[in-house]
């Protein structure tokens, strides 16, 4: 496997330009009285992209962000960023962390400590893991795809040879929303290679086999899917438009700087556990690192056409199909999750709990709950991981250019 180190490095002239068009925003009316109820808040989002303009320091995060470990590595010909932060204790368990939309990797900022070094934030040294956190193609600063075909299936096979090129042969996963459809097909696909499986989401479109020779679905099963079949007519406007004609908002989207945190922003708030005032969930500078990420790397259109890509090859599991390797669920209270029982359908659900707070973005808005259940549930599996492999972890980053 080809890599190379990367930092990120924005010129002095890409700044320029958002400010200047930050500036020049033309902004729309909005119906008085309305607030949030119509789409993101006029009068939050001009004073959101004023802090952008004229306080908020992206040279700060940009050296924040670049304290990780990061390399970009290629796979099938595309160029794939991840982060890997190798694990301080007696026998790190290597973990593949993936990320959603609208993620980049880099909202997994603030868990990925909590995981590598368990013993520089007060809890057991031998719960450390090796954490590899990719960012999705057309994600952040992985490239852009010039072809279909790279969805959720796709992108676990390129998870795989990720893993493989660094060494793993043996490994977990934790993810949530595309991350979890991406780690449910790893999952599926590869038992042999994941040891154990830990989501904090369960994608919508997940739907086991159901029918002749199905159990029935128990009142608990119908009221969820009443449930999500309310939110999807009420929210879910966005994910018909990004499944179906993603190229279409992408022009707005990309020439707007306004636009694309009204996108982003509106998620954000609505998915978070934050009472409707998105800062009880994320400072601003949290908010605008995200989308600044996707404005300077131009990648809105392209996560966005992730949707079409998995609404073209969705995860659908035939009758008797199971998918092998343990899962364990982490149940945010904002969040909208199945019940167990439909989970356990397709699934070997071995652990689920369900959180005291938190929403969408539980590695942003519970970072310390969010890591203490992961390393929960992969402790009894680290046992027989060590038995399969001979070691918790095997391998390393390649050097830059090495070729394995």
């Amino acid at each position: 496997m080809k890599m190379k180190p990367f930092e990120i490095a924005i010129s002095d002239d890409r700044l320029e330009d958002l400010g200047r068009r930050l500036r020049h925003t033309r902004w729309p009316d909005a119906m008085p009285g309305t607030d949030w109820e119509d789409g993101t808040d006029l009068a939050f989002l001009r004073r959101l992209t004023e802090y952008w303009r004229t306080d908020f320091d992206w040279r700060a995060q940009e050296a924040r962000l670049n304290a990780f470990p990061q390399y970009v590595a290629e796979l099938d010909g595309l160029g794939i960023h991840f982060i890997h932060e190798r694990g301080t204790g007696p026998a790190p368990f290597p973990l593949v962390v993936t990320h959603g939309w609208p993620g980049s990797g880099f909202d997994m900022e603030r868990l990925i400590p909590l995981l590598a070094d368990p013993g520089g934030h007060g809890a057991d040294p031998a719960d450390a893991f090796d954490v590899v956190v990719p960012s999705l193609p057309g994600h952040g600063f992985s490239q852009r795809p010039t072809r279909p075909g790279f969805g959720p299936e796709h992108v676990a096979e390129l998870w795989m040879k990720l893993m493989t090129g660094l060494g793993y042969d043996r490994f977990g996963a934790q993810a949530a929303d595309w991350g979890a459809a991406v780690s449910m097909w790893l999952a599926s696909r590869f038992p042999d290679r994941v040891s154990g499986l830990h989501l904090n989401f369960i994608p919508g479109f997940y739907r086991p086999p159901l029918g002749d020779g199905q159990p029935p679905l128990s009142a608990e099963e119908k009221t969820f899917l009443d449930a999500a079949a309310a939110w999807f007519d009420a929210e879910g406007a966005y994910h018909r438009l990004q499944s179906t004609k993603p190229q279409t908002p992408a022009y707005a989207l990309t020439d707007s700087p306004a636009g694309l945190a009204a996108w982003i922003v509106e998620k954000m708030r609505g998915w978070s556990d934050c009472g409707g005032d998105v800062e009880r969930a994320f400072t601003l500078d949290a908010i605008l690192t995200n989308i600044s990420i996707y404005w300077f790397t131009g990648t809105i259109g392209s996560s966005m056409r992730f949707y079409r890509e998995n609404r073209l090859r969705p995860n659908r599991f035939e009758s008797g199909e199971r998918v092998h390797p343990p899962l364990g669920v982490a149940v945010f209270p904002q969040d909208t999750m199945p019940p167990r029982p439909w989970v356990e359908r397709v699934f070997n659900v071995t652990r689920w709990t369900t959180m005291p707070r938190g929403g969408h973005f539980g590695a942003m808005e519970a970072p310390e709950a969010l890591a203490e259940e992961i390393r929960a549930f992969f402790r009894p599996l680290r046992a027989h991981h060590d038995d399969s492999t001979g070691s918790g972890a095997s391998g390393g980053p390649a050097a830059p250019g090495d070729d394995r």
